[in-house]
Order: structure tokens, then C-alpha cells, then sequence
């Protein structure tokens, strides 16, 4: 992993979005390197200033999770929201858990069971399972087992 980590950092230098994207994922996870959410944070939010979908989904995720930042879970909504909006599988599958737990909005199920299903229709595995989930627990839908 220290080589892909370096080999990351240095094409991130060079702004490499796909290197910044893997990089940052890199510090939040703590693989080739220490965890630094700081750092993370700080290139979540370049790629978003960019207005790569990957880039504002993360800095949502910083957000969301308090990586780098206090919790802002109002600001995750908004960032996941607009990402989303722009057919990220990744965000609405983030925002659909956000409906379904009721985490700074109301608790709603049906919203949730959308978009998983949005989510499940790009083909996005985490998207599928929780769809499947839905279906399994009558989650926004009838139970079909």
C-alpha cells in the first residue's frame, strides 16, 4: 500500500482528480498511511470546488461523519442532495440511509425505499442490498419476500 500511497500523493500533486479522490480515501481509511482527516477533509472539499460528483459526495461523507470537521449532518444533506440530483448512485444510496434513520430530517421510509431503488437501478451493489432489504422489511414498500 505505501507505494500506491506515494505513488497517489505524488499524481494528487500534479492535480490528479482520480489520485485525489483514491488519496483521500486513503486518509480516511488509514491504508499506506496514517489516518489524517484533516488532510482529507481539506481535499474533499478542492474536489468539490471542482464540482466532481465524487468530490462533493466526499466532502458530504466529512460532513456526515465528522472527518475533519465537527459533524454537520444538515450540510451532508444539502451535498448529498445536490449529487444525488445529478444521478450519483453513491449519494442517494448516503441519503436514502439518512431518510431511513431520520438523521437531521423526519423519518421517512418511502423516500428512503426510492432512493435505494435509484441507487439499485445504477447497478450500485450497496443500492441493491438495501433495496433488498426494503423489500425484506417492508421498508417504504410492501414486505415481498
Amino acid at each position: 500500500m505505501k507505494k500506491a500511497f506515494k505513488l497517489f500523493q505524488k499524481a494528487a500533486s500534479l492535480e490528479n482528480n482520480a489520485a485525489q479522490v483514491y488519496l483521500t480515501n486513503m486518509y480516511i481509511n488509514g491504508e499506506g498511511t496514517d489516518k489524517y482527516y484533516d488532510k482529507a477533509f481539506e481535499l474533499s472539499k478542492k474536489l468539490a470546488k471542482k464540482e466532481l460528483l465524487c468530490g462533493i459526495n466526499l466532502l458530504g461523507h466529512c460532513h456526515d461523519n465528522g472527518i475533519g470537521t465537527d459533524t454537520n449532518i444538515q450540510k451532508a444533506i444539502e451535498l448529498y442532495q445536490k449529487t444525488a440530483n445529478l444521478g450519483s448512485c453513491l449519494a442517494q444510496h448516503n441519503l436514502a440511509h439518512i431518510y431511513k434513520n431520520g438523521e437531521g430530517v423526519e423519518m421517512d421510509y418511502y423516500k428512503a425505499f426510492e432512493l435505494f431503488k435509484k441507487s439499485a437501478e445504477k447497478e450500485y451493489s450497496g443500492g441493491i442490498t438495501m433495496l433488498g432489504y426494503c423489500y425484506n422489511n417492508g421498508i417504504g414498500t410492501d414486505v415481498n419476500k
